[in-house]
C-alpha cells in the first residue's frame, strides 16, 4: 500500500509530477511576464498614435464650418440646412468666411501668407477647397398611372446604375461636365446611399471675390437640380505648430423626399509620422512590436506542431491566433499608409492651385487606428489567461463556462421576444418617431430603454393606444423577467461552483501564490528576510492561545481547537497541497481513521455551538 501510494495511477513518480509541476508554473510565470512586456509596448505604441490636439483641431473646425450662422439670420447654419435656399446661403456666407482668412483682426498681414489661406492663422489650407455633387436620371422610378398627367418626371434614390452621367446646363466649364470616379478613392456612406468619387466637380479660387462670383453663377443657373441626391465640400488644412493634418468633409444629401440633409467628417491625422525624437522613439516601439510578432508566431506554430488538432480545442489558442492575425493586419496596415503617404504627400503638395486629396490617405489611416484599438482591446482580454490561476478568477471562468449553455438557451429566447419588439415598434412607431426610424434603430433603441433612456412622450403621441401597452409590456418582459432570469442562471452556477471549491475542487496552481513563495524565498535568500521556523510558528500558536484567553475561552476549548487545526492543516497537505495533484491517492486505513475522528470532532463542534445558540435564544425569550 505504501509503494502504491509512490505512483500515480499513469506511473509517474510523485517527485517527477512535482517536478512537471514547477516547470509549468515556471514557464507560465515567464510567459506571463513576457506577455506584460509585450503589452506595455503595445500600449505605449498606441498611445503615441493619439494626440490629444486632435480632438482640439477637430472641435475648432466644427465649430467654425458647422455652427457659425448666416449675417443676418441666426437660425441658419451649416447642421440646420434644410433647403436649396439655405444651402446657398451657407455657401455664399459661413463656408466663404471660414475658408478665406486674407488678413490679422485689425486688417493687418503680420506674416507672409505666400499664396495661402491661414484659417484661424494657424492652419494652412492645402490647395483649393472642391465642391463635388451627384445627380440620378429621369425615369428611374415609375409614376404610378393615376398621377401621370400632374407629373411626368420621377427621380429615384441615387444608385450606381441610377446616376446621371450625361452633361447638363451650361456645359462649357467642368462643373457642368460629368467627371469619372477614381479607381482607388473610397466610397462615402452617408443617410440614404453609398456614393462613389467622380461626379460633376469645380474647385474653388484662391481669390474670395472670384469665389463669390463663382457660387452666385452656379445658383444663378441652377447648378443643384431635381436630379441632385449629394454635393460634397472637400478641403484640407494642415498645422505646424501640432504636426497633424485635418480633413473635413460637409456632405447635404437631397433625399427623394425632398429636403436636405447634412453631415460632416472631420479626420485629423498624423501623416508626418517621424519628426520629434519621441516619433522615433516610438519607431523604436514599432520595431519591438515586429520583433514580438515573429516570437509569437514561432511559439503557436511550434505549439500547432506538437498538439496538432487538440490545439484548435482551447478557446484562448483561438485568441492567440485572432491576435497574431489582427497584428499583421496592422502592420500590413500601418506600412501601407507609410508607403502611400510617401508616394502621394509630395505630389499633393506641389500644386496650390488644384485640389489637394488627402481624404484616401485619411481614410486608410482612420482603418488603421480601428484596426490597432482592436488589437490593443483582445490584448488586453488576454490577461484572464494568465490570471484564471488565480482561485477568485478562476471561479469566475469555471462559472461561465459551467452556464455557457443555460446562458445559450436564455439568449434563444430573449431575441426571440426582443426581435418581436423591435419589429412591433419599427412597423407602429417607425414613420413618427425617429428613434423607430428604421429596424436597426429599434433594435438600438430598445437597448437604450433597458438602460433607462427613453422618450416614452414620442411613443405615446405617436400612438396613444399601442405606445403605452407596447412599453409597459416591454418592461416587464424584458427587464422584470427575462434580465432576472439572466442574472439567476449565473447566481445559480456561482453557488455551484463555490460549492466545489469549498469541498476542495481548486485550480492546479494558483499564479498569485507562486510569485508571493519565489518573493519570500529571494527576500530570504538575499538574508533580507530569516526563514520561518518552527519556533516562530509555536510562538504565533503560543500567541493565539493567549489571545482567546483573555477573550473568555476556557482551556478546553483552546485545546479543541488547537487538535482541529492540526488535523486541518495535515488534511489539507494530504489531499489539497498544490503541489501534488494525483487523479487517485489509495487511502490508507491511518487516514481514514484521522478522516472520521476529524468527522467527529467536526460534529462535536457543531453540537457545542448549537447548545450556544439555543442558551442565547431562551435568554432572548426570557428578555421579552
Amino acid at each position: 500500500m505504501a509503494e502504491a501510494t509512490r505512483w500515480h495511477l499513469g506511473g509517474t513518480p510523485k517527485h517527477k509530477l512535482h517536478y512537471r509541476r514547477e516547470v509549468e508554473m515556471r514557464t507560465t510565470l515567464q510567459e506571463s511576464l513576457l506577455y506584460l512586456i509585450f503589452l506595455i509596448n503595445l500600449c505605449i505604441l498606441t498611445f503615441g498614435m493619439v494626440n490629444p490636439h486632435m480632438y482640439y483641431l477637430n472641435k475648432v473646425m466644427s465649430s467654425l464650418f458647422l455652427d457659425t450662422s448666416v449675417h443676418g439670420e441666426e437660425r441658419i447654419n451649416f447642421k440646420s440646412i434644410r433647403s436649396i435656399t439655405d444651402f446657398w446661403k451657407f455657401m455664399e456666407g459661413p463656408l466663404l468666411e471660414g475658408l478665406y482668412w486674407d488678413s490679422w483682426y485689425n486688417n493687418k498681414n503680420l506674416y507672409d501668407l505666400k499664396n495661402s489661406s491661414r484659417i484661424y492663422y494657424e492652419n494652412i489650407l492645402l490647395g483649393v477647397p472642391r465642391v463635388r455633387q451627384l445627380k440620378v436620371r429621369n425615369n428611374t422610378c415609375k409614376v404610378h398611372s393615376s398621377f401621370q398627367s400632374l407629373m411626368n418626371e420621377c427621380y429615384d434614390k441615387y444608385t450606381s446604375e441610377n446616376e446621371d452621367l450625361s452633361d447638363f446646363g451650361l456645359k462649357y466649364d467642368t462643373e457642368w461636365k460629368y467627371s469619372a470616379p477614381i479607381i482607388n478613392s473610397p466610397w462615402h456612406w452617408g443617410f440614404t446611399g453609398v456614393y462613389r468619387n467622380g461626379g460633376y466637380i469645380f474647385t474653388l479660387s484662391k481669390s474670395k471675390s472670384e469665389t463669390l462670383d463663382k457660387f452666385i453663377n452656379l445658383r444663378m443657373n441652377s447648378w443643384i437640380t431635381r436630379s441632385t441626391r449629394v454635393i460634397f465640400i472637400d478641403f484640407s488644412l494642415y498645422n505646424a505648430n501640432v504636426n497633424l493634418f485635418c480633413i473635413i468633409r460637409l456632405v447635404a444629401e437631397f433625399p427623394a423626399t425632398g429636403g436636405i440633409l447634412t453631415s460632416w467628417q472631420f479626420y485629423s491625422v498624423k501623416l508626418l509620422r517621424y519628426v520629434s525624437y519621441y516619433d522615433y522613439f516610438i519607431a523604436s516601439c514599432e520595431i519591438t512590436f515586429c520583433i514580438f510578432l515573429i516570437v509569437f508566431t514561432t511559439q503557436e506554430v511550434l505549439k500547432i506542431k506538437e498538439f496538432k488538432s487538440a490545439y484548435f480545442k482551447s478557446s484562448w489558442n483561438w485568441l492567440e491566433l485572432l491576435l497574431l492575425v489582427l497584428c499583421f493586419v496592422a502592420v500590413f496596415l500601418n506600412s501601407y499608409c507609410n508607403i502611400q503617404t510617401f508616394l502621394l504627400l509630395g505630389q499633393l503638395l506641389k500644386s496650390t492651385e488644384k485640389y489637394s486629396d488627402f481624404y484616401f490617405l485619411a481614410h486608410w489611416h482612420i482603418y488603421y487606428n480601428n484596426i490597432i484599438a482592436i488589437t490593443i482591446f483582445f490584448a488586453w482580454i488576454k490577461i484572464f489567461k494568465f490570471i484564471s490561476f488565480n482561485k477568485t478568477m478562476s471561479r469566475l471562468s469555471s462559472t461561465l463556462s459551467r452556464c455557457i449553455k443555460d446562458i445559450v438557451g436564455f439568449a434563444i429566447m430573449f431575441f426571440i421576444i426582443f426581435f418581436a419588439y423591435a419589429q412591433l415598434g419599427f412597423l407602429v412607431f417607425g414613420s413618427q418617431v425617429d428613434d423607430f426610424s428604421t429596424f436597426q434603430n429599434s433594435i438600438f433603441t430598445q437597448f437604450r430603454i433597458v438602460l433607462g433612456d427613453f422618450n416614452f412622450a414620442g411613443i405615446q403621441q405617436a400612438s396613444r393606444t399601442l405606445g403605452p401597452i407596447y412599453f409597459i409590456t416591454f418592461i416587464f418582459s424584458v427587464f422584470f423577467v427575462l434580465l432576472n432570469m439572466f442574472l439567476a442562471i449565473i447566481n445559480d452556477t456561482y453557488s455551484e461552483v463555490k460549492a466545489d471549491y469549498s469541498i476542495g475542487r481548486r485550480p492546479d496552481f494558483e499564479l498569485g501564490k507562486m510569485i508571493k513563495k519565489s518573493y519570500h524565498n529571494a527576500l530570504e535568500k538575499l538574508k533580507l528576510k530569516k526563514p520561518e521556523t518552527d519556533e516562530d510558528k509555536k510562538r504565533k500558536s503560543r500567541d493565539l492561545a493567549e489571545q482567546a484567553r483573555r477573550e473568555g475561552f476556557d482551556e478546553k476549548e483552546i485545546q479543541s481547537a488547537e487538535q482541529m487545526k492540526k488535523w486541518k492543516e495535515r488534511l489539507e497537505k494530504k489531499y489539497y497541497s498544490t503541489e501534488i495533484q494525483d487523479d487517485y491517492q489509495p487511502v490508507t486505513q491511518q487516514e481514514f481513521r484521522d478522516l472520521f475522528l476529524y468527522a467527529v470532532e467536526l460534529e462535536k463542534e457543531l453540537h457545542y455551538v448549537s447548545l450556544k445558540l439555543n442558551r442565547v435564544m431562551r435568554k432572548v425569550s426570557a428578555l421579552q
